[in-house]
C-alpha cells in the first residue's frame, strides 16, 4: 500500500499567508516529519519541494511558479545571504524557532540553475540523534571492536562513507560515551551539527581562516585528552591528526572512502607516510544507512539459497532449504513498507598483519584479503546478516552496498 499523497496541481499555496508563514511552515512540516534535508526546486514548468525522509527524496509541494523568486529571496534573508547575487553559488546558515519553543540550526546552499535557485537545507536537529552505540545497529563482536579502540589512551579512530551514511552520529554516540568530568574533548567541524555540553566544539570558518588545521593545531595547545575532527580532506590535517594520535591523544575523524581497507591506500594517496599510516591508525569503521521494515506490515516470505549465494552470502554459509525473512507492504504508519533508518558496519581494527601491508604499501585488494581472512565483514555480509534478522529488506542492501564491499 502506498502512502504517497497524490501530486497536488500547483497552485499559490501562499494565497492565504504571506510567504514568511509558508516557509516556516514547510519548515515545521519537514521537522515533524523528521526530514534531513529540504529542497526547493525550479524548473521550466513547475516548482517543487521535496524532503529528503529516511534517505528517499519525497514530494510535498508545488508552489505557483510565480513565488520562486520570493521564496528564494525569503530563505537567503533568513540565512544571510546575498538576495542580489543569483549567478553564483552561496552557502549560509540560520537558526529556526519551533512552535514548541525549540531552536535548530539549518545549513543552507543555493545553486543557480537554467530556472532559477535551487535551495537544500540541512535540517541540524539534536533532538532526533540516537547517541546509544548499542542501538546504532552494531553486531555485538563489531561493537566490542570499536568499544576497544575507543577506550584506548591513544591512537586515531576513521569512520568512512559517503555523504548522508551516518558518520558524524556514530562520532558524536562514541563522544558521548566517552564525555566525563575526567577527559578534556574538543571537537572541529563544518558545522558542529550535534551540542553536547562538556565537549569544546568550534565550527571551521572560511574567511578568518578557521579551517580544520588550524583548529587542531590550537586544540594541540589545550591540553586535550581527545580530538575529533570533522574530516581529514587534506595532508595538512591528516599529518596533525596522525601527530596528535601518535603523542598520547585518541583522535576520531571521517574519510569519505568506500570501506575499510580502501581508507587504508586514501590515506597514502593523500601523501601521508605509509609508516605513520600504520602506527597510528588503530581502528577503521566502513557504514551505511539502510531503511528499516516497518514493524506492523512487514510480510513474511521465504529466500532461496541460490539467491542468497547470488547476493554475496558465503556459500558455505549457505543452508540447503529457503531461510525465512521479511518484505516491505506498507500502511498508514510507514512509507512504502519501511519506517526509520539503522545502520550496517564494517568495523576493521588495525592488526600487525595489515600494518605489515600499510609499510609494504600493498594495494586494495591484498588488503581486503587480508581483512577477509581476519574475520572481518563486507558490508554486504552486514547488511545480509539484516536481512536475515528481519530488520531490512534484500533490495534495500542490495542498492546501498555492492558485491565485495
Amino acid at each position: 500500500m502506498d502512502t504517497t499523497p497524490a501530486r497536488p496541481k500547483p497552485a499559490l499555496a501562499t494565497d492565504d499567508a504571506p510567504v514568511v508563514t509558508y516557509v516556516q511552515q514547510l519548515f515545521e512540516k519537514a521537522v515533524a516529519l523528521k526530514a534531513s534535508d529540504l529542497h526547493f526546486e525550479p524548473y521550466e514548468h513547475q516548482y517543487r519541494v521535496r524532503m529528503r525522509i529516511d534517505g528517499e527524496l519525497r514530494e510535498v509541494a508545488f508552489p505557483h511558479m510565480a513565488l520562486k523568486d520570493r521564496l528564494a529571496s525569503r530563505i537567503k534573508v533568513m540565512s544571510r545571504l546575498d538576495i542580489a547575487e543569483k549567478r553564483l553559488p552561496q552557502d549560509g546558515r540560520m537558526k529556526l524557532l519551533l512552535a514548541e519553543g525549540r531552536e535548530l540550526d539549518l545549513r543552507v546552499s543555493t545553486l543557480p540553475t537554467l530556472f532559477g535557485e535551487k535551495l537544500v537545507i540541512r535540517i541540524l536537529d539534536s533532538a532526533q540523534v540516537q547517541l546509544d552505540l548499542a542501538r546504532l545497529g552494531y553486531e555485538p563482536e563489531d561493537l566490542d571492536r570499536l568499544l576497544k579502540a575507543i577506550r584506548a589512551p591513544h591512537g586515531l579512530v576513521l569512520v568512512t562513507g559517503p555523504t548522508g551514511s551516518g558518520k558524524t552520529q556514530s562520532l558524536y554516540a562514541c563522544l558521548n560515551l566517552l564525555n566525563t568530568a575526567e577527559v578534556n574533548i574538543a571537537t572541529v567541524e563544518d558545522p558542529c551539527e550535534i551540542q553536547l555540553t562538556g565537549i569544546n566544539q568550534v565550527n571551521v570558518q572560511d574567511k578568518p581562516g578557521l579551517s580544520f588545521a588550524v583548529a587542531l593545531r590550537a586544540f594541540l595547545r589545550q591540553d586535550p585528552d581527545i580530538l575529533m575532527v570533522g574530516e581529514v580532506r587534506d595532508l595538512e590535517t591528516a599529518n596533525i591528526a596522525i601527530q596528535a594520535a601518535q603523542t598520547g591523544h585518541l583522535v576520531l575523524s571521517t574519510l569519505h572512502t568506500n570501506d575499510a581497507p580502501s581508507t587504508l591506500v586514501r590515506l597514502r594517496n593523500m601523501g601521508t607516510a605509509p609508516y605513520n599510516i600504520a602506527a597510528s591508525v588503530s581502528l577503521i569503521t566502513a557504514q551505511r544507512l539502510v531503511r528499516c521494515l516497518c514493524p506492523f506490515c512487514k510480510k513474511s516470505t521465504t529466500l532461496k539459497p541460490e539467491i542468497l549465494r547470488q547476493s554475496g552470502w558465503p556459500q558455505a554459509l549457505c543452508p540447503a532449504d529457503p531461510v525465512p525473512v521479511f518484505e516491505p507492504v506498507g500502511c498508514p504508519k510507514c512509507h512504502k513498507g519501511f519506517s526509520g533508518r539503522t545502520g550496517i558496519f564494517q568495523v576493521m581494527p588495525m592488526s600487525p598483519e595489515m600494518q605489515q601491508l600499510v609499510l609494504q604499501e600493498a594495494g586494495i585488494q591484498e588488503m581486503d584479503r587480508q581483512a577477509r581472512q581476519e574475520g572481518i565483514s563486507s558490508l554486504r555480509i552486514a547488511g545480509m546478516r539484516k536481512v536475515l534478522q528481519g530488520v531490512t529488506s534484500l533490495s534495500e542492501v542490495l542498492a546501498a552496498t555492492r558485491d565485495g564491499t
